[in-house]
């Protein structure tokens, strides 16, 4: 099944031919200064995203093994890409339609913000 998503403006489309994993929800410093708050993202193939409007697709290394994927118009936040790893994570707020998946587990929850609990009972990972 094909899941297309897109920025907040439109510029950047993607579509991703795969079935989408179970969700990730990362609550260390970095993602949430990069989407706002927690960062849910999907892990899938490179090889099953397609990226149209990639002009307008801005790529910000926030760390030595990872580069952050965002609209250089709107700022959406829209990918988490490991440059020397197959899958990228695609920001799970940015799909039109319904995805399939479910919310699987927390990470980084020792770093997460102090102005809000878990309580979804889903596993929760200090790293």
């Amino acid at each position: 099944m094909a899941h297309e998503g897109s920025c907040l403006c439109g510029a950047v489309r993607f579509t991703v031919a795969a079935d989408l994993p179970p969700v990730t929800a990362c609550h260390c410093t970095r993602c949430r200064k990069f989407s706002g708050h927690v960062e849910a993202s999907a892990d899938v193939p490179k090889a099953a995203l397609a990226v149209t409007g990639a002009e307008h697709l801005g790529w910000y290394a926030s760390s030595e093994k990872v580069r952050r994927g965002f609209c250089r118009i709107c700022g959406s936040s829209l990918f988490f890409d490991p440059p020397h790893r197959d899958w990228i994570g695609v920001s799970m707020g940015a799909f039109d339609t319904p995805t399939g998946t479910r919310l699987a587990q927390h990470i980084f929850v020792a770093d997460k913000g102090d102005y809000y609990d878990i309580t979804d009972g889903l596993p929760c990972n200090d790293q």
